[in-house]
């Protein structure tokens, strides 16, 4: 523990590593001010998490601690690089921390990824979870065939949000719009491809056993994809494989021994393919051809998925990208295009030649790319905050140059500026309307009207 309360950091973003950071950066004796652009906090915890995994939300309890510090300031609605630029937080804090994660997708690259029907799982995710940037979309769910590319729990959750009973959805927090047009989805089969085999899959085991306890919906899987090939066999067995890999299998082969109950709806999980066009009818999705792909030794132990040359189409009218989120470049922060990631090392900035800059600092997927879950950003976190502290003893944070009232300034750019206490009004709010329907929240999707119920 330090002494030095004088010291003032800056978090852009209250997802789960901004919080952190933030409670790492106050048992060091910072006093922080943790900045987002909406005003509600939590990131990804409101608007990725599924609204039918309510216990993986507690964890804002954590957070709420953090946020009853003497120390701790929240300001909501704020934009970096519209409202405020890099610069003006640089003249007011030695420390400045951006925790404001991937959240664009990464694309595929082939034709017919924008027709119509085809969509980034991150936009049906912020959507049905009522995200205000989100909430205007619209998803036609008219089909009864729905593919989703991807092996990850971010597929998984869309491909189950898809089929879930009408009456699992309703008791959540599922935003209200996406309730009625999941109500009324006419998918009955979504298909999961993966570009490697089960053995490669990245789900977690709990995601993919819920799977196999869905309401009104079987889940599929070829017995013969589950005859390894000699490659994975062996990487299985060997170090670079993780236990979640050994026990993904042991999963899936229970799943392929399975007699399908014959319910309404289908999961379906495909390996061995990778997406080459997305197939349409005028400006709408119809299918999708993919290659079908072998499993070889990459020179290294380590299988790689390699295209046979051989192809087949999946007639569907429902196409959902989930392969990875990336990061986009904010105000003049130096920024990897190619990474889609804050140019850093192990959490310090640098500048084009690799040079730490004093006084900034990243953590989160922002700084190491979407991987993990919610718990691994503590530790993404602790690393940054680590190098603050050393830099601290070594002289070399940031050198602040204002000193003008932090608050009055923000809200000079942003009238409607949300504190903690005016989230805690939202937060009332939300409650409160979703007691009589017995819901544990109604969202708000309408940034004004939350701001207003914030400062009203």
């Amino acid at each position: 523990m330090n002494d030095t309360p004088n010291l003032r950091a800056a978090i852009v973003g209250a997802g789960p590593s901004g919080f952190y950071a933030a409670g790492q950066l106050l048992a060091e004796g910072f006093s922080v001010d943790l900045i987002d652009q909406l005003p509600t906090p939590f990131g990804l915890v409101r608007f990725g998490v599924a609204p039918d995994h309510p216990k993986i939300k507690n964890v804002t309890r954590v957070y709420e601690k953090t946020a009853a510090n003497e120390n701790f300031r929240f300001f909501g609605g704020v934009t970096l690089g519209e409202d405020i630029t890099r610069a003006e937080l640089k003249e007011r804090y030695d420390v400045v921390v951006y925790a404001t994660g991937t959240s664009s997708d990464n694309r595929l690259g082939i034709e017919g990824e924008d027709l119509a029907g085809s969509h980034p799982a991150t936009e049906f995710v912020a959507w049905y979870n009522g995200h205000p940037f989100a909430a205007n979309k619209s998803f036609d769910l008219n089909c009864e065939r729905a593919v989703v590319i991807g092996n990850g729990n971010v597929a998984i959750d869309v491909a189950r949000m898809l089929v879930l009973d009408p009456d699992e959805v309703e008791p959540t927090d599922t935003a209200d719009h996406a309730i009625k047009t999941l109500a009324e989805c006419g998918i009955k089969e979504v298909i999961l491809l993966g570009r490697r085999g089960p053995a490669q899959a990245a789900f977690t085991n709990p995601e993919l056993l819920e799977l196999g306890e869905l309401k009104r919906a079987d889940v599929i899987v070829d017995p013969a994809d589950m005859e390894l090939d000699e490659v994975s066999e062996t990487w299985l067995a060997g170090e670079g494989a993780d236990p979640t890999n050994r026990r993904n299998v042991e999963i899936m082969r229970e799943y392929s021994t399975r007699t399908p109950e014959g319910k309404t709806h289908r999961v379906v999980l495909k390996y061995l393919r990778s997406p080459v066009e997305i197939l349409g009818d005028g400006d709408k999705v119809t299918g999708i051809r993919v290659g079908i792909n072998k499993i070889e030794d990459d020179g290294n132990g380590n299988p790689r998925a390699v295209p046979t040359g051989e192809t087949e189409d999946i007639e569907c009218g429902l196409v959902m990208r989930s392969i990875g989120y990336r990061g986009e470049p904010l105000d003049d922060i130096p920024f990897e295009p190619k990474r889609g990631l804050i140019r850093n090392d192990g959490g310090r900035v640098t500048d084009d030649q690799g040079v730490p800059i004093p006084g900034e600092y990243v953590t989160g997927w922002i700084k190491r790319g979407p991987s993990g879950v919610i718990g691994t950003n503590k530790k993404d976190s602790a690393d940054t905050v680590a190098k603050i502290v050393e830099d601290r003893e070594a002289g070399r944070l940031g050198s602040p140059s204002v000193s003008d009232d932090t608050e009055s300034w923000l809200r000079s750019r942003v009238p409607n500026l949300t504190s903690w206490e005016g989230w805690g009004k939202i937060d009332r709010h939300e409650i409160a309307l979703g007691e009589p329907q017995g819901r544990p929240r109604v969202k708000l999707v309408d940034v004004a009207e939350m701001a207003e119920i914030a400062n009203s």
